[in-house]
């Protein structure tokens, strides 16, 4: 009886690892495909009838293939993927994605020229600001909005202290620590 039932639970536990290996073989030849078809993409040129997306093509596979013309310089036809990917108004994860990597797009554009910067950055910056509306945990983004803001610091007329008012102040005192202000 001992023999059969451990016999039996090693069969079942072998069936289920073989469904999990063929499960995972079916989803790497699905991003095999995925990956081969967004290569096809990227390499095709810009304005070509075969960069269009076939209609079975999911939202992920847009996302990429905006993120490769980015990669590739095409910057306005990155633009475009992106802008399709966030014109719905929804902020599923795709779409955060989506304006993040548009968000560093501007950042790279503005890191890489000189003169002229200033529009690309606050356009970074501002997309950055609109993802951690919907998503203030992305840390991601919260780091590139403070790298952004070191590379191009916000006017300090809008920092002034005659736009903040302060309503009450209080001296508080801690015991064992030495009374000053704060960094």
């Amino acid at each position: 009886m001992k023999r059969r039932t451990v016999h039996l639970v090693f069969g079942v536990l072998s069936l289920c690892c073989a469904g999990a290996a063929v499960e995972r073989g079916l989803r790497l030849r699905q991003t095999t495909g995925l990956n081969a078809e967004i290569a096809r993409i990227a390499a095709a040129p810009v304005g070509n009838e075969t960069t269009a997306l076939p209609p079975r093509s999911a939202r992920e596979l847009q996302l990429a293939q905006a993120l490769a013309l980015s990669q590739a310089g095409h910057h306005e036809a990155a633009l475009k993927g992106y802008a399709a990917l966030l014109q719905s108004g929804e902020r599923d994860p795709v779409a955060q994605q989506a304006l993040f990597n548009l968000a560093n797009m501007y950042l790279r554009q503005g890191m890489a020229q000189q003169a002229g910067a200033a529009p690309l950055f606050e356009l970074g910056k501002q997309r950055l600001r609109d993802l951690l509306r919907t998503a203030p945990q992305d840390w991601d983004a919260r780091y590139n909005l403070e790298r952004a803001l070191r590379l191009a610091p916000e006017e300090q007329e809008a920092f002034s202290a005659e736009q903040q008012q302060s309503v009450e102040q209080r001296r508080v005192r801690v015991p064992g620590f030495v009374a000053g202000d704060l960094p």
